[in-house]
């Protein structure tokens, strides 16, 4: 098998569209979640294999990453070696919006590309689990996916994409950092269990139809559930802000400190909306960005 350098990629979120327990076919709850990729964040790896053993990383702190690295040249059976991992990415740390994950896949997808080893979406989620203990569902690009992320499962695929969502984003904490990891997971009560069945069905016709209306709304009763364990500061009047320019709904990270608000791209005055909300956002001392779709 000829080594050479390989290069993966793998694209950051904000946060998720639904974060909850659900069922799978057989009847069996799993936590999952459905995150809101945002494909101009990414992490970038480059990798180059060497015989003798030891693996390397450019950032030093990128320890799951190297972890990464070295599962999967163990599952590659190529355990007794190394090489040394480079890492570039945009995506903000610690905000809830997946630069951990993304560094982790896009490691794993360059030690596969060096070997020249196409590996399968199940071997990538696997590694990346071992590696990280998580995974998202930005893993998959053609379809929507209920993913579970402390399993790397797919729950449900649906049969369409998300549809294009114009996003606000704002930062509720911005001195704050949260370790996903260490972030103790929501302890839902049984009420809630309940209530995401009637959101998932919501979910699906939403996907079905590309209804950005009803998605808006699935998003904002996970984000207001969520309230309960991870509480957004002054989420109400970002939420409020929105409502009155015409959002459809918001979407938080889940484990993380980012609000989005939600516009249809589709609707006339979306982008004098965005505009407009974004400016009361400021008036009211929140900083904002948009989120390209």
């Amino acid at each position: 098998m000829r080594i050479v350098e390989g290069h993966g990629e793998a694209i950051g979120h904000h946060g998720e569209l639904i974060q909850g327990v659900f069922e799978d076919w057989e009847g069996n709850l799993h936590r999952g979640l459905i995150s809101l990729p945002c494909r101009h964040l990414n992490s970038k790896a480059e990798f180059r294999p060497r015989d003798e053993a030891g693996v390397s990383v450019t950032p030093i702190h990128r320890k799951k990453s190297k972890l990464a690295v070295e599962l999967s040249l163990e599952t590659l059976g190529r355990g007794g070696t190394g090489g040394h991992l480079a890492i570039a990415s945009n995506i903000p740390i610690g905000r809830g919006m997946g630069s951990s994950t993304a560094d982790v896949l896009a490691s794993i997808l360059a030690v596969f590309d060096s070997l020249h080893s196409p590996p399968t979406p199940d071997i990538v989620m696997e590694i990346a689990v071992r590696a990280e203990m998580a995974c998202d569902s930005t893993l998959f690009s053609q379809v929507a996916v209920l993913f579970a992320q402390r399993e790397g499962k797919v729950i449900e695929a649906f049969r369409n994409p998300l549809p294009p969502i114009d996003l606000i984003s704002v930062d509720t904490a911005a001195g704050q950092t949260i370790d996903t990891l260490a972030f103790k997971s929501a302890r839902y009560s049984s009420s809630e269990i309940e209530l995401f069945r009637p959101l998932r069905s919501a979910l699906r016709k939403a996907l079905e139809a590309s209804d950005l209306d009803l998605l808006g709304r699935v998003a904002t009763a996970s984000a207001r559930i969520n309230e309960r364990f991870l509480r957004k500061p002054r989420l109400h009047e970002i939420e409020a802000i929105g409502a009155r320019h015409g959002a459809v709904g918001i979407q938080v990270a889940h484990s993380g400190t980012v609000v989005g608000l939600m516009f249809d791209p589709t609707k006339e005055k979306s982008a004098g909306n965005v505009e407009l909300a974004r400016h009361d956002l400021r008036i009211s001392g929140f900083e904002s960005s948009i989120i390209p779709h």
